[in-house]
């Protein structure tokens, strides 16, 4: 069976450019995220690697709507070998049925990574120039006017840190990263 895998990074992108390909392949059942590819936790991908058989054969747009890096794209290649699974990539012209393919899995996905450092790379040397220049703001301070409500309720053990988060709507780390602004606040005071 031919298993098509289409990635994109946010809600809003468009898959239809990808779905084409699987179109003129005869793709048979297509899994589908719209989440980071650094994202080694997505579901899709997840029941795609579950779903798989011995025989069947795993089609991608290119290897970097697959994995992010060489580390993620050669393990998740090694597993789905493992189980029989050929693995083919439109792009780069890549089939690991084949000695040469595997080869160019392994090439393609160093470049892949090699791009993927020189991005992050060229982004902090962006930031410390803009740092350096007295332009950089960083990211703005998720605000939430109930905060100092919730709180005191929190800090006098009449709620949760799970139900505080909640009902701020803060991940983990923005509700300690804000606790501990406060606690600060209150040793100079």
């Amino acid at each position: 069976m031919k298993i098509g895998y289409i990635r994109v990074s946010t809600v809003e992108q468009n898959i239809a450019r990808q779905e084409v390909i699987m179109k003129k392949l005869d793709v048979e059942k297509i899994f589908i995220d719209k989440i980071s590819g650094k994202n080694k936790e997505r579901p899709m991908l997840k029941e795609m690697m579950d779903f798989v058989r011995s025989g069947d054969i795993v089609v991608v747009e290119s290897i970097s709507r697959f994995a992010r890096n060489t580390r993620d794209l050669l393990e998740l290649v090694d597993q789905l070998v493992a189980k029989g699974v050929q693995f083919v990539s439109m792009k780069e012209k890549i089939d690991t049925s084949t000695p040469s393919g595997k080869f160019m899995l392994t090439v393609f996905g160093a470049v892949a990574q090699l791009e993927r450092d020189y991005i992050l790379q060229r982004q902090k040397e962006g930031i410390a120039i803009a740092k350096a220049n007295g332009k950089y703001q960083g990211r703005k301070k998720i605000q939430n006017d109930r905060f100092d409500e919730i709180y005191k309720k929190w800090k006098n053990n009449e709620m949760t840190a799970i139900q505080a988060m909640k009902l701020l709507n803060y991940s983990k780390t923005t509700f300690y990263r804000r606790v501990k602004e406060m606690k600060e606040n209150e040793e100079k005071s």
